[in-house]
């Protein structure tokens, strides 16, 4: 009961002050996020990778209400990409990108994140590497989608992130599955009316399987995003009955979470990718993982009962 009130407070100004501002979140916060600045994302993409992981980084920030925001996540975009340029890392450590964040829902919007996130995906091609839109609300998906198209005429490595949880989510898989297409597969973690989404959890998992089933079996690039054992498990399977060798799928993980299991993979040959998070803006990215997982929550009560 507690996922839908969560959601809903990651959109709340009022929560997100009062979170926001107190100090015992910060332990909880640091589970989840690499650090507030580029120097320590830089950190953590030489971690990882030292451990035979792969990354994507989010510089995080969503549901902009200023144009002089969109350019300045659009800036420390490009400044990500001058680091990852100096790794040498190629498309071990891409980025994901959240078009809310380049001014996708402003007055004008899908024009706007689109001209804000060329030069990003300009210099994520000249730096080798490349980037992933990702998913958020279905009121932005058609918008996504269609960005994603414009920018793979160009940089035909952008990747896109699917939802299980919406009904057309199957289609978009079809749409999706064709040769040198990037996808990356994902539950969803947005909270959705039932005219859209599937709200039953069972449901969502069945819907998972039928649309990892179609990108496995089609032309693409399947990426696995789940810490479900049983969609791990199902993804190997399916793998292997597809004939695909290691390298031609992924699984990704959310930083902090599942890392035996992380290690796990990486140790027997698949790639795994972890989604690396940074930088000031956390709540939204927080709440939902609170919203994901009831032991969190209990923690942080427990650190807001005790404050003081």
């Amino acid at each position: 009961m507690l996922g839908p009130v969560l959601l809903a407070a990651a959109r709340s100004a009022g929560v997100r002050r009062l979170v926001s501002s107190t100090p015992v979140t910060r332990p909880v916060v640091d589970r989840y996020i690499a650090g507030e600045r580029l120097d320590d994302a830089v950190a953590a993409v030489r971690a990882l990778t030292g451990r035979g992981l792969e990354v994507t980084l989010d510089h995080l920030g969503e549901d902009i209400t200023d144009p002089a925001e969109a350019l300045r996540n659009r800036d420390a975009y490009l400044a990500l990409c001058e680091a990852l340029a100096a790794l040498g890392l190629g498309e071990r450590a891409e980025m994901s990108v959240k078009l809310s964040a380049f001014g996708q829902a402003l007055p004008g919007g899908h024009d706007l994140a689109l001209a804000n996130i060329t030069p990003v995906a300009e210099a994520a091609a000249e730096a080798g590497t490349t980037v992933t839109l990702d998913m958020e609300d279905h009121t932005t998906t058609d918008s996504t989608l269609a960005i994603l198209r414009e920018l793979r005429r160009r940089f035909p490595r952008t990747g896109a992130v699917l939802q299980s949880y919406l009904f057309r989510t199957e289609d978009d898989c079809r749409a999706l599955a064709g040769e040198g297409s990037r996808v990356r597969l994902v539950k969803g973690a947005y909270k959705e009316p039932a005219s859209v989404a599937h709200q039953r959890r069972r449901e969502v998992d069945r819907a998972f399987v039928r649309c990892l089933g179609i990108l496995m079996t089609g032309q693409g690039y399947p990426m696995i995003g789940s810490h479900d054992p049983r969609m791990v498990a199902i993804g190997q399977e399916m793998a292997r009955r597809a004939g695909r060798k290691p390298g031609e799928y992924e699984f990704q993980m959310l930083y902090g979470i599942r890392e035996a299991e992380q290690a796990r993979l990486a140790a027997e040959g698949h790639r795994m990718r972890v989604y690396v998070p940074y930088g000031t803006d956390w709540y939204g990215y927080f709440m939902r993982r609170l919203a994901e997982r009831p032991a969190n929550v209990a923690f942080f009560l427990r650190s807001l009962a005790t404050r003081g």
